[in-house]
């Protein structure tokens, strides 16, 4: 829907759409004392299809305005918006919680609800909309035309001058065309697209293990208040925002993805290790959350922002096609699926075998997100290298 409609149109019904079916679902059910488990799934489904509509929206607009030269770091700061979002969510919601969880759902869907009215009559969807070109790799610049900065300004005959200047201003007022949206099974086959898709399920399911588990973990596991779990769960989020931008930046002045991602996936394996064993310390275990983070969240940050940027506008699409937020919705649905699928397996490991086990779990899935990545990797060294005997052979 993004690529063939105006995606702020899109991103506003997405967000309002949802600010009230969480309005209906959380109070107004409460107001008028129905309670219906069939009804709540409905409304849960559908809230949860009105707010797919906004990542693959959202990322779509940001790489309209920024280049790939500076893509890595610009997304990795600004994905920090979800955990950011998360920290803010949990401490408005337990501000009006006391009196009453319908008034936690109120509070929220409000407040998503009048984000979704300033995006809908603030917001530029792409530098064209206020005269600026597609942004290059240093930047954003005014649209030129080179035939204008290469005419004469001043012509010995002026009949061809009168004739050239007719010219232009014919093409300067044909329209443009506009690009055309790709199928969904053609975006899905664009080189990269699967791995990193398959990759992001792996490390979604861990990433969204650790937001909903980890309270209840750090309460279970080490009979900590709630309270306290909840103020601590903080530092992962923390570290995701810190490794988003320090690997973004770094992918940037590499100028290549998977080798940021593949160090600090196979770091986090090593992470997760020392995280099963952490001490009944708040202060150690803080910064082990927040290490984890760092390796966890920032190559998650990466792959659902700037890195579905680069594939959406990758060198394989022809200028004719649009499939920026195609691209991004199928990388973050598929990585839904495998957050999905964790949040049941990890209660059912849980039961089973115990949180030593359900760690284990999380050391295989961030290894399978490695296995997704290495034939890029091998790619992109590949290039690296031929990038540097290139600069080799010029000196």
């Amino acid at each position: 829907m993004g690529d063939r409609f105006n995606l702020r149109y899109v991103l506003s019904f997405g967000l309002c759409g949802s600010a009230i079916t969480e309005f209906i679902f959380g109070t107004l059910t409460e107001w008028l004392h129905f309670y219906n488990v069939y009804f709540y799934c409905v409304l849960w489904v559908i809230n949860g299809l009105l707010q797919s509509t906004v990542w693959p929206c959202v990322v779509a607009i940001m790489g309209n305005w920024f280049g790939k030269s500076g893509r890595g770091f610009v997304f990795g700061l600004w994905s920090a918006c979800a955990s950011v979002g998360n920290i803010l969510g949990a401490f408005l919601a337990s501000s009006v919680l006391k009196y009453g969880y319908e008034y936690a759902f109120l509070v929220t869907s409000v407040v998503q609800f009048a984000g979704g009215v300033v995006v809908f009559f603030a917001l530029l969807t792409s530098p064209k909309e206020i005269g600026l070109s597609d942004p290059s790799e240093t930047g954003l610049r005014s649209v030129t035309r080179d035939s204008d900065s290469q005419r004469p300004l001043m012509s010995d005959d002026e009949d061809e001058l009168c004739e050239e200047y007719s010219s232009i201003q014919q093409q300067e007022e044909e329209p443009e065309p506009q690009p055309k949206a790709i199928g969904f099974l053609q975006a899905f086959c664009l080189p990269g697209v699967l791995p990193y898709s398959l990759a992001y399920a792996c490390l979604k399911l861990v990433n969204y293990s650790f937001f909903f588990w980890l309270p209840f973990y750090l309460s279970n596991n080490f009979g900590w208040k709630e309270v306290q779990a909840d103020r601590l769960s903080v530092w992962y989020d923390v570290g995701g925002i810190v490794g988003g931008t320090v690997q973004g930046l770094i992918s940037d002045l590499l100028g290549k993805r998977a080798p940021v991602l593949v160090v600090s996936l196979l770091l986090a394996m090593g992470a997760l290790v020392g995280y099963s064993h952490s001490p009944n310390d708040q202060i150690v275990n803080g910064a082990l959350l927040a290490t984890t983070g760092f390796l966890i969240g920032g190559p998650s940050n990466m792959i659902s922002s700037a890195i579905s940027a680069d594939l959406g506008r990758q060198e394989a699409l022809q200028n004719s096609q649009q499939a920026l937020a195609t691209v991004t919705g199928i990388v973050d649905g598929t990585g839904s699926i495998g957050a999905a699928a964790g949040q049941y397996l990890v209660s059912l490991i849980e039961s089973k075998f115990g949180w030593m086990c359900v760690f284990y779990f999380f050391i295989v899935m961030t290894g399978c997100s490695v296995l997704f990545i290495i034939p890029l990797l091998f790619r992109e060294i590949r290039s690296l290298c031929r990038d540097s005997q290139a600069r080799t052979h010029q000196l």
